[in-house]
């Protein structure tokens, strides 16, 4: 008997389930109706009220309340159309209100016009019309909506939807945000109203008082103002453009590094540094590049191009400096150098080229070390050496060498070296080329003297005061001032080993003889992978399969008289969408029509 009892209990419980879980959805309940009127040309399923002096029309269905002070309710269709001072409130973070909305419980799909607003605790949305799904937690528009977050600014866009489960925006169509900072400008903006991220696709620029941003991908927080950027992105400030694979962007530190491809163009000094990754300080006037670092003076005749380990440019942009350290290289078309570090003064024409460890003690290491210029077969060494450009010609001036001056040139048809050497060397050049030396002070050389047909005169070695070189054409003309002893010997009765002063150091397999050659000496370029931002993920449709089902369900309920929130998908809506390259929000085609339609 208990046996059978449980079978019957069993049998009993399955039954109850099956009937709860094959339920119809419940209907719109009315909390509280206020004036009721009956209509007898609209047919007795269809009811309106109207608000009483106490208390507004109160509408529930399945945790959405509605207010309003007028409703009329088609029973049949399970529609209701609120007017004027219309509320919705769904749980304790979603409110909207308007002037009017439809609802129907069948599709849940609701249609708001007239002044909506929308409001979550991050955000409020403002627009004309609104539509929304309640059971995707979906709202859209497509007849211009605006944003407004306090700590970001104000967001409009022709398109948008709201997705409430992560509250996130998705805008479309001539994007704007508006913040006291900046304000940006794109096709497309992903917008997260709790963290304040926004991710931007296609063309998008932020534009602030001192700065301009351009790129095709994007990442911004609007919270602490940082960036990533990526494909084709740039920073505008202060007369100089940026660009590279990777930007990151920090607006409070006036920051920005990029990585990969960098070129950094200053414009008012026609000026142009590249690399692999780079950090510019706004607020100092400062670029720091590295990883195949070139600085490239641009000159109408002839370019100057240095290439260091580090590059750093310094300065408002009237006096530009720069600084290229470790192994610091230069190149032009008639004259190169190398150093340990370069320093350039854009103002005033003045480049140096210094040797940072010039004090380390053996003789053999501090040669090896000092700095090395070439200008025509001329080879000159010293502690430091400094050109002077005329920066309004735009073409060198002079040059100096500082202590341990050491000039060297082959001879012009053997195997020997032209040598002068002395506490300091002053040249001068005309047309860039240099014409004219002077070594000052314990003035050397070791001269190879040719008569008019190129045959060997003689070897010159002779000490002096000082020493004149003075370059005419294809003929050097020496002339030794103050001179303290020397002599022309034959060649066969100079020594071999006599023919190089100490500290002799011919370096000519040094010397860059083209832009390529100033990264001879690098190690293999190996550059960083460069993260991406999370692969766009394209909607699903706003009319989605579950949501024509139930305009569907709808439409059945009376084909006389299908409710409007299912009219208003227009009959394309319900046929098979292609795939797009470009991936927009669908847009909803209104199709109102009324009742007795």
């Amino acid at each position: 008997m208990n046996l059978v009892f449980r079978y019957i209990l069993i049998i009993l419980c399955c039954f109850s389930a099956v009937r709860s879980y094959s339920q119809e959805p419940k209907k719109i309940f009315i909390e509280y109706s206020g004036f009721t009127v009956k209509d007898t040309l609209s047919g007795p399923n269809v009811v309106t009220f109207v608000r009483s002096d106490q208390s507004q029309i109160h509408i529930v269905h399945e945790g959405v309340d509605m207010w309003c002070d007028k409703a009329i309710y088609y029973q049949k269709e399970d529609f209701i159309e609120a007017f004027n001072n219309v509320r919705m409130q769904q749980g304790d973070t979603i409110n909207m209100t308007s002037k009017y909305v439809e609802y129907s419980g069948i599709t849940q799909l609701a249609f708001a016009a007239g002044d909506v607003v929308l409001t979550e605790p991050q955000s409020t949305l403002t627009t004309d019309t609104l539509f929304f799904n309640r059971v995707t937690q979906q709202a859209y528009y497509k007849s211009k909506g605006k944003v407004v977050r306090d700590s970001s600014g104000t967001i409009t866009s022709q398109i948008g939807r709201y997705y409430m489960d992560t509250s996130k925006y998705r805008f479309l169509k001539d994007v704007v945000l508006v913040n006291p900072e900046y304000t940006l400008n794109t096709n497309q903006l992903d917008f997260y109203s709790e963290s304040g991220h926004a991710y931007m696709y296609g063309p998008s620029t932020i534009v602030g008082d001192s700065s301009k941003i351009y790129c095709e991908r994007g990442f911004y927080n609007t919270n602490n103002d940082t960036g990533y950027f990526l494909k084709n992105s740039k920073i505008n400030y202060n007369n100089r453009e940026v660009i590279g694979d990777s930007m990151y962007f920090d607006r409070t530190r006036s920051f920005a590094s990029a990585t990969n491809n960098i070129k950094v163009t200053d414009t008012i000094n026609k000026s142009i540094v590249k690399g692999h990754y780079a950090e510019v300080f706004r607020a100092k006037d400062s670029v720091f590049i590295t990883k195949r670092a070139l600085a490239i003076t641009v000159q109408e005749n002839d370019s100057i191009y240095i290439h260091a380990d580090t590059l750093m440019v310094t300065g408002k942009p009237e006096h530009r400096i720069t600084r290229a350290y470790f192994n610091a290289k230069m190149y032009k078309s008639d004259m190169s150098g190398k150093a340990d570090s370069i320093h350039a003064d854009h103002k005033t024409g003045l480049t140096q080229l210094i040797n940072l460890k010039r004090f380390n003690t053996g003789d053999d290491f501090s040669v090896k070390r000092r700095p090395v210029l070439w200008n025509l077969g001329n080879q000159m060494t010293g502690d430091s050496i400094h050109l002077i450009s005329n920066v309004e010609k735009e073409e060198l001036d002079s040059l100096k060498v500082f202590d341990n001056a050491f000039l060297i040139s082959k001879d012009s048809l053997g195997d020997g070296f032209n040598q002068i050497k002395g506490q300091k060397l002053i040249g001068l050049f005309k047309d860039n080329e240099l014409y004219n030396v002077d070594i000052i002070k314990n003035a050397e050389i070791i001269f190879y003297t040719r008569n008019d047909e190129d045959s060997l005169i003689g070897i010159n070695k002779s000490k002096s005061g000082s020493i004149n070189l003075q370059f005419d054409g294809p003929y050097k003309i020496v002339t030794l001032i103050n001179q303290v002893d020397g002599d022309i010997y034959p060649e066969s009765q100079f020594p071999k080993n006599a023919r190089k002063f100490r500290g002799f150091d011919w370096r000519g397999d040094e010397q860059p003889k083209s832009v390529e050659d100033l990264f001879s000496d690098d190690p293999p370029l190996v550059l960083p992978k460069i993260k991406g931002l999370d692969p766009y993920v394209e909607d699903e449709e706003f009319i989605d399969d579950a949501l024509l089902k139930r305009v569907d369900a709808a439409e059945k309920v009376d084909k006389d008289k299908i409710n409007k929130a299912a009219r208003r998908i227009s009959v394309e809506e319900k046929k098979p969408k292609e795939k797009k390259d470009v991936k927009p929000l669908q847009e909803i085609k209104p199709l109102i029509k009324t009742k007795d339609n």
